[in-house]
Parts: C-alpha cells; sequence; structure tokens
C-alpha cells in the first residue's frame, strides 16, 4: 500500500514523501489468485530434512509454483502428523535442524530478495521454549508470513496473537476439521490469511480416503468464510481434489511431498516439475 504524505514547509514548497507500507504476503498474493480466477497450490517440507542448503533449493525451485510454503519446524513429538513427517522431523533434528537455524535460513531468504510467502507449522511448546514475545520479533524480523500451530486451541491462542499483532507482520492460521461443526463461525470469525480445512480424521499422510462427508463439509466452511478455503490431508495429485474443486480455493500436499523428495535425493528438479505439474492439473479442471 503506497500513502502519500503532504509537508508544507516554511517557504511554502511542498514536499510529497511516499512511504511504502507492505501488507502480508499471504493475504496479498491469494488476493491476486482470486483476481484471476485461480486456485492456489501449497506444499509442506520439513525444515532441515537433507541439510538446510537443500531446503533452501528446494524452496527457491517452488518459485513461481507453489503458492504459499510450509516449513515444518522439527519437533520431538509431532502429534498432529502422521509416519512421514514424524520421520523427517526426527531425522532433520538428527541432522542438526532447529528453529534458531530455520530463522537463519528465512533471513537468508529473505536477504536475497524473495518474497515467497512462508509459513511456519510447528508446535507450541517451541514458541514457549523459545519466548512468545521473542518469538514474534524474530517471525517479523527474518520474513516469517505466518503460523500454523495444530495443538494451540483458539482459546489458548490470545497471547500469541498479542505477541503477533505488535508487529502485524505475521499471521495466524486455523484449521477447521469435520468435527469443528457449530465451532466454525468462532474459528474464522477474526481469521486471517487462509483456513486450513483438514479433509480426514486423524494424522497427517496416510492413504487418500477423505471424510466421508467431505463435499459436504467444505461446502459449509466455504459459506461461512471469508478468507480462502484450503484443503489438505492426503492428497497426492491434483485430480484427488476434483469432485470438490468448485468449493475449495487451493490444495495441501506435504508427506507424499516429503516422500517424492526423499526418492529424489532431495533434488529441486524433481521439486520443480512436481510442483509445476501440479499447479497446472490444479487450473486445468
Amino acid at each position: 500500500m503506497l500513502i502519500r504524505y503532504l509537508i508544507i514547509l516554511p517557504a511554502k514548497v511542498i514536499l510529497i514523501k511516499e512511504v511504502i507500507i507492505m501488507g502480508n504476503r499471504i493475504e496479498e498474493h491469494l488476493t491476486k489468485l482470486n483476481e484471476k480466477g485461480e486456485k492456489a497450490f501449497i506444499t509442506y517440507y520439513t525444515a532441515g530434512l537433507g541439510g538446510m542448503e537443500a531446503t533452501k533449493q528446494i524452496i527457491e525451485a517452488q518459485k513461481g509454483y507453489t503458492d504459499v510454503i510450509e516449513l515444518g519446524i522439527p519437533f520431538s513429538d509431532p502429534i498432529a502428523d502422521g509416519s512421514v513427517i514424524q520421520q523427517a522431523s526426527y531425522d532433520a533434528i538428527k541432522q542438526g535442524s532447529s528453529l534458531r537455524k530455520t530463522f537463519e535460513l528465512m533471513k537468508d531468504i529473505r536477504d536475497s530478495g524473495s518474497e515467497q510467502p512462508i509459513l511456519f507449522m510447528m508446535y507450541y511448546n517451541t514458541i514457549v521454549n523459545y519466548g512468545v514475545e521473542a518469538f514474534a520479533e524474530k517471525c517479523d524480523e527474518c520474513g516469517v508470513d505466518g503460523l500454523i500451530i495444530p495443538d494451540l486451541p483458539l482459546e489458548e491462542q490470545e497471547e500469541l496473537q498479542k505477541a503477533l499483532e505488535k508487529f502485524d507482520t505475521t499471521i495466524l492460521i486455523q484449521l477447521v476439521s469435520p468435527i469443528s461443526d457449530k465451532r466454525i463461525p468462532m474459528i474464522l470469525s477474526d481469521a486471517r490469511g487462509f483456513v486450513y480445512c483438514v479433509s480426514s480424521m486423524g494424522v497427517t499422510g496416510g492413504n487418500k480416503a477423505f471424510h466421508s462427508k467431505v463435499t459436504e463439509y467444505l461446502a459449509s466452511v466455504k459459506k461461512q468464510s471469508k478468507i480462502p478455503v484450503m484443503m489438505g490431508f492426503g492428497i497426492r495429485e491434483a485430480k484427488d481434489v476434483e469432485p470438490m474443486i468448485d468449493t475449495i480455493d487451493g490444495a495441501i500436499v506435504g508427506s507424499y511431498f516429503i516422500n517424492l523428495m526423499r526418492e529424489g535425493n532431495y533434488n529441486p528438479g524433481i521439486a520443480r516439475e512436481y510442483v509445476s505439474g501440479f499447479k497446472n492439473d490444479l487450473n486445468e479442471m
């Protein structure tokens, strides 16, 4: 957003000062996609899996295709994740990954001039251990656009929200599930960025069996949401979400992408080939 200030000097000379105020990258990018009538594609990758340099290259390889990147912060007890991401988290920790190193990676990415929307998917204990105020400040400093925290319910978010609002840089993404039901209006009342719709019960990964009433559930969320609706859990290919394509605003892939990178020895070329194909297929339905 561009704001012009008029300054009247004693000599009656008017100086126009322009100040650029940046908005949130996730919200700005998704707004542009909506204006173009495009669906969003979001990937998840565990920070430090294969090394921090490999992580950076995999992020850069997705530029122009992946609309938002979720960086998973490795944690010893990732309760919302299935075996694939649990193992990825364990391996990344063994390889030296940490929140501090992921912040360093983010700063490096932003210092290079990248404006890719990037968020952290993490567990709240990591934030508490770092210090809530210090964490919010570091997110602002390093250009973290958003947070997904699956073990932080709405009723417990106030402390973190207040800390983030001091900088107005990083937003908290809300999750809903097929059993959120009557809580959905409350969860979405002040939600920002997009709403993450869990498509099946249980943890990430697993088979492609979506919830039996996933279509009705997604339609209900879409009807109540003022922000884009993204579908995640159990998605591998764009065709997996074809039955819901008119309801959702985008799709999220995590475990399958992790497996793909492992099998391809963290080759950024394979990442680019996959995300470009998925994004193209998603928007040709």
